[in-house]
């Protein structure tokens, strides 16, 4: 995983609206947050959620249980801030995904865009996956958005990998059923386009002890 040092310089050399993967409105995530069904009370974390204006819209639509983990404290506090007193009922973490100790089998949504695709060493990949399956509950739901394979090789002055949704799925394995799968062409602040590529699967349910 690359340094903290390196998004900690990212955001305080930029504004939350001119790095390039600025959204205003995380529409096509937050649609897949929908047909999820979770209830509004249902836990979800939104990995790399930095200063994503995702936590805001997921507060309009009234869920209650939103946590928000970033590597860098500076895009943390940017979203706080825009917050305001609603930063409140937020969880903010701060931490490494492929080492943070997230609690076990709690989410019932895990939400990420543009982080799986920074880890370009398999080591990372498999710590990744191997924290989705210990964090999110059973039949759990696991959104994962990455540059496709028609998208940039860069991002930040930093190597990414790029994924067709079947390389993406394999990445996971047997443990998670794909659901669907979407395109989005992202227009950077800067009037660039980004090619990506979303994944929607189910974690496996729990086994029985006997299975």
């Amino acid at each position: 995983m690359q340094s903290r040092e390196h998004w900690e310089r990212v955001y305080s050399t930029k504004s939350a609206e001119a790095v390039s993967w600025y959204q205003p409105h995380a529409r096509q995530s937050l649609a897949l947050i929908r047909s999820t069904g979770v209830p509004s009370n249902g836990p979800i974390i939104d990995v790399g959620g930095g200063a994503s204006t995702l936590v805001d819209d997921l507060l309009d639509e009234g869920y209650a249980s939103i946590s928000v983990l970033d590597l860098s404290a500076t895009a943390l506090e940017a979203a706080r801030r825009r917050l305001g007193p609603r930063a409140a009922s937020v969880t903010w973490l701060t931490g490494d995904v492929t080492t943070l100790s997230l609690p076990e089998r709690t989410y019932a949504v895990w939400h990420d865009r543009a982080v799986f695709h920074f880890l370009t060493e398999e080591a990372d990949r498999r710590a990744y996956v191997a924290n989705v399956l210990r964090s999110v509950a059973p039949m759990g739901h696991v959104i994962v958005a990455t540059f496709a394979e028609d998208g940039p090789t860069r991002c930040s002055g930093l190597p990414v990998e790029r994924y067709s949704p079947e390389r993406l799925h394999a990445q996971f394995g047997e443990a998670f059923t794909l659901v669907g799968q979407e395109r989005e062409t992202h227009h950077t602040p800067s009037g660039g386009e980004q090619k990506f590529i979303y994944c929607y699967c189910r974690v496996a349910p729990a086994r029985s002890p006997s299975a």
